[in-house]
């Protein structure tokens, strides 16, 4: 489905568990990501009965580009005009990467909206390190070559264990990329803008009060833990954990571990 956004631009997203009356679940994209990349969380939490909520930000697979600069304010605004127009006042927000940041920046500028927010492998601030490497994504994306780019990224997303015992898969991928049309590179390349620019929320995390988990892959060579445990630090009362042996993509790499973690903060909130 989608709605138009206050700047008349289309936003995808998905209902699952429409009619549930139990907490309301937002899952946040990183940002190579799309609504399908959450099946391993989505489909154990809807069993739960949890009303699930999907969406690609604008410059993702199924939702327009934008125009011109863009602000993970701007995001949040598009987040928080989504759950206004399904009548949503308060809800959980899972993000990852990309996602949790933007969960960071709405808990922190609108807090009457959360429950609560998980955030997974995400930063409050840049290093020169991931500054360079996600510099280093533009320049694959501005190929418009989908295996290239899926090559060239993966060492850098994907933990090393992961890589080695799913060579036939990520090649499967590396290849898919090749039918993603033009549109979705210019996309990831407005969205690596907006990272750069933007992701500096470090001072705002003292103004989120919602419950909080902080998690991060072990080997996340990308957003390392020592930027998890910034976040956890700033947090008032968050809880933190680490997902042994996970590169950066948690959710694909160590889905079991990451959902036990997920419901048990989430279950014990509705306790």
């Amino acid at each position: 489905m989608n709605y138009k956004n206050k700047n008349g631009l289309s936003i995808y997203y998905e209902v699952i568990n429409e009619d549930s009356n139990k907490d309301t679940i937002v899952f946040l994209n990183g940002v190579m990501a799309s609504t399908s990349s959450w099946a391993n969380q989505y489909n154990v939490l809807k069993k739960l009965g949890y009303r699930i909520v999907l969406q690609d930000f604008l410059g993702q697979l199924k939702s327009d580009n934008f125009n011109g600069t863009y602000t993970f304010l701007n995001h949040v605004e598009d987040v928080i005009e989504l759950l206004d127009y399904l009548k949503i006042q308060k809800a959980h927000f899972i993000g990852t990467s990309y996602g949790g940041e933007v969960a960071m920046k709405l808990a922190a500028n609108f807090p009457n909206y959360c429950k609560s927010i998980s955030v997974i492998d995400s930063v409050s601030e840049l290093d020169q390190p991931l500054i360079d490497s996600v510099s280093e994504w533009k320049d694959l994306a501005k190929t418009l070559n989908g295996e290239h780019f899926f090559n060239g990224m993966m060492p850098t997303i994907y933990g090393e264990t992961f890589i080695k015992e799913n060579k036939d898969f990520l090649e499967q991928r590396a290849k898919a990329m090749n039918s993603i049309p033009d549109s979705y590179f210019y996309g990831q390349i407005a969205l690596y803008e907006t990272f750069i620019n933007d992701c500096y929320m470090t001072e705002e995390l003292k103004n989120i009060q919602c419950p909080s988990m902080i998690i991060c892959g072990e080997k996340d060579t990308l957003k390392p833990m020592r930027f998890s445990k910034l976040i956890a630090d700033n947090i008032k009362e968050s809880e933190y954990a680490t997902i042994p042996d996970s590169g950066h993509v948690t959710i694909f790499e160590k889905p079991n571990e990451l959902n036990s973690v997920l419901i048990g903060f989430l279950t014990k909130l509705s306790v």
